[in-house]
């Protein structure tokens, strides 16, 4: 997968003097003493990292962490002190204002924490602004904007101002003005921070479902571990202006690194963090006409059977197996006491299923065989925290 945002060994400075600031950085001083010695605030300190075409990037961290100066020096709000940002393979930190304005009405949206909506305009002149100052003309954007609230469940609220919706609503309509533009990445700043916990669950499962729409690449900025492993498919967490752990959200809690991670994934409720592909075994399946798909199982298990488009058709037990090489025809000895699960499916619903020994088949989404879920496999990934690593780089802030 190619990356749709690079950014290579950025520094912010909040100062009159970001030089000296910055080589005492290099220099490997740290955050509190540059502030000590210079009165400069570092916002970021060698940052890098790189975000996925397609994905859902969380970047994570609590209060002055540095995670909304970075989202604001990835569109150039705030100007970094050094590094380099890329967008699709193109430098943005050193593109002129005029290529910076078309950047930002065509290449990057935002939506705001608390929705940034104009008060006196309907949803339908909120949600199209963007496409107004490109200079789409009204019939086109229009057209544009009320396939947007249809999709984003609005379209019968066109009419109305902001000030009659919900929260919730709100945000849709934030969501659908950044979705109007077609813009290849939006940056989601604490988007639904200010939304009730119901809600903001709700608007979870919304941008989920939208994102599985519009396959968009989405920058998501946030403070809640749990928003953050729901959504993401990769995360960085920051603090003292530096990324202090960076890759998928499963990875994340199993090996945190260290201290100041560890604390975050402490409380995680890993039934709903992972799924049945986690705990799968690889196994071979028999075929309808005894032919093996592959090498033999570890013995002692069930066998499952497929057919020629390696759909799950039934399972043989392991006291059933030897009689398959006395020649005894495979449908007369397997059985239909089985569950299939989607590899997916999160191990909260994976394990309510591991009941009366019926063995579980994993499948693709096509309902092709991938292998068979391994039951003690879910109490050790459902179990207690891994620990972490000794180092606590940042542990104290």
């Amino acid at each position: 997968m190619t990356d749709r945002i690079t950014v290579e060994g950025v520094y912010k400075i909040f100062g009159r003097s970001p030089e000296s600031a910055l080589a005492m950085l290099k220099s490997g001083e740290t955050k509190e003493a540059v502030l000590q010695k210079t009165g400069q605030v570092v916002g970021l300190s060698d940052v890098s990292l790189s975000v996925p075409v397609g994905s859902i990037y969380m970047i994570m961290g609590l209060s002055g962490s540095g995670k909304s100066t970075l989202a604001r020096c990835i569109n150039r709000l705030i100007e970094p002190n050094a590094g380099r940002i890329l967008i699709d393979g193109e430098e943005i930190t050193g593109a002129s204002e005029a290529r910076l304005r078309e950047i930002r009405r065509t290449r990057i949206s935002m939506v705001f924490q608390h929705f940034g909506l104009l008060p006196n305009r309907t949803v339908l002149e909120n949600a199209e602004f963007g496409l107004k100052l490109r200079g789409v003309p009204a019939a086109a954007r229009r057209k544009k904007v009320m396939e947007v609230l249809e999709v984003v469940g609005l379209a019968s609220w066109a009419n109305h101002l902001p000030g009659t919706l919900s929260g919730g609503m709100r945000q849709r309509v934030g969501l659908a003005r950044a979705l109007a533009t077609d813009a290849d990445v939006l940056i989601m700043d604490e988007a639904f921070s200010a939304l009730d916990p119901l809600i903001r669950s709700e608007m979870q499962d919304e941008l989920l479902r939208l994102h599985r729409t519009f396959h968009k690449t989405i920058l998501f900025i946030t403070h809640d571990f749990q928003e953050a492993l729901k959504l993401g498919s990769r995360v960085a967490i920051m603090a003292d202006g530096m990324v202090m752990r960076e890759g998928v959200p499963q990875d994340i809690v199993t090996k945190p690194g260290n201290d100041y991670v560890a604390a975050f994934t402490r409380d995680v409720n890993r039934a709903h963090l992972f799924d049945a592909s986690s705990v799968m075994v690889e196994s071979s399946p028999l075929r309808l006409d005894g032919r093996a798909s592959g090498g033999r199982d570890a013995e002692g298990e069930p066998v499952f059977i497929v057919d020629d488009s390696m759909q799950v058709v039934g399972v043989v037990g392991p006291r059933q197996l030897p009689c398959l090489a006395d020649g005894s025809a495979i449908q007369s000895l397997m059985s239909k006491d089985y569950e299939t699960v989607c590899g997916t499916e999160k191990l909260s619903v994976v394990a309510s299923l591991c009941h009366r020994d019926r063995p579980i088949a994993v499948v693709d989404e096509g309902g092709r065989y991938l292998g068979r879920v391994d039951p003690l496999q879910i109490l050790s990934r459902i179990g207690a925290p891994a620990a972490a690593s000794s180092q606590s780089r940042g542990a104290e802030a």
